[in-house]
């Protein structure tokens, strides 16, 4: 990983004054330890004119595969340990370098030149390889609205073979006239793993502090605020909601009085005894569970189960006594056990759940012989050309007693406020189906493979536009088994 930090000087502010700021003299090449390999420090150049300041950081990789041992890894997902993108791109590794070794300058400390640290100067950023999931646009929402021109050029696949299309990393190089350094390095500590929307250690509560601290005086204001704290907590609901309330108190603290008077009454009296709506992705979990125990399932199958909720709400409930998770993404599955505590979990509680890595698009043995199967939210994560193939996979294949599909409902798109007309709510999301098209859909795969299908609505069902989220509830009589051994 790789990261240069240059600034421009003139005779009375010498651009070497940037060795005072990082604590780092720019006649020496320095190299610092850290928990996951060595980081260097030099300068390429270094006068009074102009001044750069580099960063290199060496991964261990023989290291970081065994400090993430008894983390909870997907037990399938060994490959990823040892092939990935860690020790090349920037990503939380390198927030915690740069927090490491500039720490006084992170904090606007300089006991040599007190002076320096509180003058903005010219500053240039360069990060040659930074993954970025949400491509440049997100780049540029993220640091844009901080002071920085944004230049976020696509790397290509294989500049060989250009059809391929872009990678989901960028060149980024960022310069501002109007930013202290310690705000720089603060924005790149927070937003370099936010980017990568990945951390290569468990998130604790302490990292809402840790957030707090490097976000104070541009993250409240933010307008991508909620992303931001989402992707630093690796979407940790809980700690999100501890940050984000505690963001909106300092917003608050520094909004004047008649602002607060204003927020405070726009709030009805009776609002603080009312009780919140159930969210969507609850009541989608609940209703799941309503049908398989009404099933009489006890082997599940949860395919594209992300990062495990609803295994660990099967895992309650001692009728499923064998439970699998299975997806694609290595790093889904990753989060899915430490949510579920695989490490920890007593032996009676582990033999019940195993999680798969693989891909719905192929068959798989694996998949044989279960009861049940659930395909929740998955399915319009898939390009239509390729749908075919996940229904052979599950129904011509796998071929479950029971399967529970849920889609979004496109129609209610229009009751969601905050989404745009004519957008799908996520998005990676190739289609989202009218009622119609769904059951068109689901009573075409029933008659091809032998199923019955039925309907269920989740969420409040509109009058006008349906529910936001349609289920459908396959069945396949065991008296097909039995015909075949006759």
């Amino acid at each position: 990983m790789f990261l240069t930090i240059s600034t421009r000087g003139d005779a009375a502010h010498p651009a070497t004054d940037l060795g005072y700021l990082l604590h780092k003299h720019p006649g020496k090449a320095q190299k610092f330890s850290t928990s996951h390999g060595t980081a260097h420090v030099f300068y390429p150049e270094a006068d009074e004119q102009r001044c750069t300041a580099a960063l290199l950081l060496e991964i261990d990789t023989v290291a970081l595969v065994r400090r993430g041992k008894g983390r909870g890894g997907a037990p399938d997902a060994a490959l990823a340990q040892y092939v990935n993108d860690r020790p090349y791109a920037a990503s939380s590794l390198l927030a915690v370098a740069l927090s490491g070794v500039f720490s006084s300058a992170l904090r606007g400390v300089c006991a040599a030149r007190p002076e320096l640290p509180e003058r903005a100067r010219p500053l240039r950023v360069e990060v040659p390889a930074l993954p970025a999931r949400g491509g440049p646009g997100l780049v540029h929402r993220l640091f844009e609205p901080l002071g920085w021109t944004v230049t976020a050029e696509p790397v290509a696949l294989d500049t060989e073979f250009p059809a391929w299309g872009d990678s989901r990393y960028v060149r980024l190089a960022l310069e501002s006239d109007t930013l202290t350094l310690a705000e720089a390095l603060r924005h790149l500590y927070v937003l370099l793993p936010v980017l990568d929307d990945a951390k290569h250690y468990w998130v604790s509560s302490d990292e809402v502090d840790k957030l707090l601290r490097a976000g104070e005086g541009w993250l409240p204001g933010h307008p991508e605020q909620k992303l931001i704290t989402s992707r630093y907590l690796s979407r940790r609901w809980s700690l999100t909601r501890q940050a984000t309330e505690r963001l909106e108190l300092v917003r608050l603290a520094e909004a004047d009085d008649s602002e607060v008077e204003e927020i405070d009454n726009a709030v009805a009296e009776e609002t603080e005894t009312e009780e919140r709506p159930t969210p969507l992705a609850v009541l989608r979990r609940e209703a799941i569970l309503a049908a398989l125990r009404a099933s009489g399932a006890a082997r599940v199958l949860d395919l594209g189960c992300g990062q495990g909720q609803l295994v660990q709400e099967l895992l309650k409930d001692t009728r499923f006594t064998e439970i699998v998770g299975l997806d694609v993404s290595a790093r889904a599955l990753t989060i899915a056990a430490r949510r579920l505590k695989l490490d920890r979990m007593g032996e009676r509680q582990a033999s019940r759940v195993r999680l798969l890595q693989g891909s719905l698009a192929y068959t798989d043995k694996r998949l044989k012989g279960y009861d049940a199967a659930v395909l929740s939210e998955v399915i319009e994560h898939l390009d239509l050309p390729r749908l075919p193939a996940l229904e052979y996979a599950v129904f011509g294949a796998a071929r479950p007693r029971t399967v529970v599909v849920t889609t979004p409902n496109v129609e209610y798109n229009v009751r969601w406020e905050t989404l745009p007309a004519g957008h799908v709510r996520h998005g990676d999301h190739r289609f989202e189906w009218t009622r119609e098209e769904f059951r068109a859909w689901a009573a075409r795969i029933a008659g091809l493979h032998g199923y019955d299908v039925e309907f269920t609505p989740v969420g409040p069902d509109d009058p006008e536009v349906g529910p936001p989220t349609q289920m459908a509830l396959f069945h396949r009589d065991d008296t097909e088994k039995e015909a075949k051994a006759a």
